[in-house]
């Protein structure tokens, strides 16, 4: 069991590392999209930046290093990103194939599945539980 947590922990790394890389080149406009109209921030720096903490926190679950630590840190970040699904699904903007309001619906039930992709994947869900 222990080598499956490993691999999907590597296998969302990777899935981070890609998604970040594309936040900096080829889908910028469409996570720029994505940010909601109250955060205080351009919507570039915002994507520019969220595109560097996905990198950062692949690579950090690639390493298999501070594997619960890391755990933590990639579900806090699926919970901070989350208020921009919410305003692609409330303000019906199209992005990545999302284009209709069920499309955009149906994506914010994966959220919550990262998150305790994240969580599981590096045990940090075993070591709060038996805390």
């Amino acid at each position: 069991m222990e080598l499956i947590r490993k691999a999907t922990q590597v296998l969302l790394g990777a899935a981070l590392m890609y998604a970040g890389i594309t936040h900096l080149t080829t889908s910028r406009l469409e996570f720029q999209a994505q940010v909601p109209n109250w955060v205080p921030l351009s919507a570039d720096f915002v994507v520019l930046a969220s595109g560097v903490v996905e990198i950062l926190l692949g690579l950090s679950l690639a390493s298999l290093q501070y594997r619960k630590e890391v755990g933590i840190a990639t579900a806090l970040f699926f919970i901070a990103i989350f208020p921009g699904n919410i305003s692609q699904y409330v303000n019906g903007i199209d992005a990545f194939g999302l284009d209709s309001d069920r499309a955009r619906a149906t994506r914010l039930f994966f959220q919550p599945l990262l998150v305790l992709w994240a969580l599981w994947s590096t045990g940090a869900w075993r070591a709060w539980r038996d805390n």
